[in-house]
């Protein structure tokens, strides 16, 4: 059975999307850093699931649940009873008190879990959805222990995983009496140093290249590993990882930095770049160096004349090679040079590569009136 995870983005939800893939095929992870952004992230895939013919899986792991959200389980419950067969799975693993409150005001309080102190469940009326709430437990504590809803299989390196789970746990619950809180915090600074700026979200490497980097640390804590040693060790964790990832690839040269290392392989990418009517492509979300060193590559190779960037902020970044990065940066209220120009988004963010797309395409490439090309138009406000 297909399975997609919706997780956040920060150390926990990445943890719990490492587990998770430990523990099953996972055929597509999504990243949410905003809980407002929930909603019409789960929207989408509503909508998609409710096409699907297929019985699918779809784990929602660290995301504090609010109005919208709970408001999208409901219509998950009522697509799944209209289905007669072939029902989806939803599998909901959240540790945040807001959620469980949220819930309750939603006529969905959960109960206490018979036999689980600290576990409670939300009823759907619905045996393919579970609801879970723990909130003295992080999401990839979580996700290991109840496995079994989605798993398909049992986690190798299992001392890794409890090693980075209780790092992990530590920090995300401030436990400040853990021994395993110093190397959560060391943790935590290695992920946000490596997590996007490198290889981003949508990208088919992304979250092998998280996972294993939190493996190695993982591994590394297990050992006894000091925080520092921890940090030393990570950029040589990193480089065997890429090394690994550019093994295949014809261009890969070892002696540049990293970051110009992925940009050649990132610049050929099918999935991070969405073209446009007018042959633009969009990205969404690049960390804004890697987004220079790609899009340069982009155009050097001929792929296009402009590339733009959008980011969950609403900030957009123009690139072109023939003066047009201006024109389209002045369409969204900004300004810059011929070749490097910024604007924003009228709505003020986006949540998905596709909410960026749906915002730019209709400024960039506005739909013409119906009969404009015809050759009777330019007549049709003419006095003679």
């Amino acid at each position: 059975m297909r399975l997609t995870q919706i997780t956040h983005h920060d150390l926990d939800g990445y943890g719990a999307s490492t587990v998770a893939a430990a523990c099953a095929e996972v055929e597509r992870v999504i990243h949410v850093p905003r809980y407002s952004d929930v909603g019409p992230v789960f929207e989408e895939e509503v909508k998609r699931l409710g096409k699907a013919q297929a019985s699918e899986t779809l784990l929602m792991t660290d995301l504090g649940l609010e109005e919208q959200t709970i408001a999208g389980l409901k219509r998950f419950a009522a697509m799944n009873r209209r289905r007669d067969s072939e029902k989806h799975r939803l599998v909901v693993l959240d540790h945040h008190a807001s959620s469980a409150e949220q819930l309750a005001r939603q006529g969905l309080e959960p109960m206490p879990v018979a036999d689980r102190p600290g576990l409670s469940r939300s009823e759907f009326n619905d045996p393919e959805i579970t609801l879970l709430i723990e909130e003295d437990s992080c999401a990839s504590a979580m996700t290991m222990t109840h496995r079994a809803l989605f798993g398909t299989r049992e986690p190798e390196r299992a001392e890794d995983l409890t090693a980075l789970i209780a790092a992990i746990d530590a920090l995300d619950l401030w436990r400040k009496e853990s021994p395993a809180f110093p190397g959560g915090i060391a943790l935590d600074e290695i992920f946000w140093e490596n997590a996007t700026g490198l290889i981003p979200p949508g990208h088919p490497w992304h979250d092998r290249f998280v996972s294993a980097l939190l493996m190695a640390a993982g591994a590394r804590l297990r050992e006894g590993a000091t925080p520092a040693q921890l940090e030393q060790d990570a950029v040589a964790i990193r480089t065997r990882i890429v090394d690994d990832l550019l093994a295949n690839e014809p261009d890969d040269d070892a002696g540049l930095t990293t970051r110009s290392r992925l940009a050649r392989a990132l610049a050929r990418s099918d999935t991070l770049f969405r073209p446009l009517k007018d042959g633009t492509l969009l990205s969404f979300g690049l960390d804004s160096g890697m987004f220079q060193r790609v899009s340069d590559r982009i155009m050097e190779a001929g792929r296009t004349k402009r590339v733009v960037n959008v980011q969950r902020m609403g900030t957009l970044s123009f690139r072109s090679v023939d003066g047009t990065a201006l024109d389209g940066a002045r369409l969204f209220r900004g300004g810059g040079h011929r070749d490097a120009a910024g604007g924003r988004l009228q709505s003020g963010s986006a949540f998905s590569l596709a909410d960026a797309i749906s915002q730019v395409e209709p400024v960039l490439n506005p739909e013409k009136p119906a009969g404009s090309d015809s050759p009777f138009a330019a007549l049709k406000n003419w006095k003679g």
